[in-house]
């Protein structure tokens, strides 16, 4: 039996190294950029629901904010403006409220 692609033992692993390397471009792309889902799609080629999958699993683990939400650039719809780096995530006022 020839071995492709298709009847491959490894094709489950390729899967998951599909997942960690689009992972690992949008938090890269993130540390750098304050995007939207939309914006960071257009940037890297990695489907938009792809993305958003991406962004709850980060949000999760504590390493992906929301900045602002304003009008995307790329659509014109409000949507929220997402980044992975700690430095651009603006102070929360929330304790100085009481």
């Amino acid at each position: 039996m020839k071995n492709n692609r298709k009847n491959s033992p490894n094709k489950r692993r390729d899967k998951d190294n599909g997942f960690y390397n689009q992972l690992k471009t949008i938090f890269q792309y993130l540390q750098d950029h304050i995007a939207t889902a939309s914006m960071v799609a257009a940037a890297t080629g990695i489907p938009q629901k792809n993305i958003c999958r991406y962004k709850r699993d980060l949000e999760k683990v504590g390493a992906l904010w929301e900045v602002e939400k304003k009008t995307c650039k790329k659509t014109g719809f409000k949507a929220w403006y997402l980044t992975t780096n700690p430095d651009l995530v603006p102070p929360n006022d929330q304790l100085s409220l009481f």
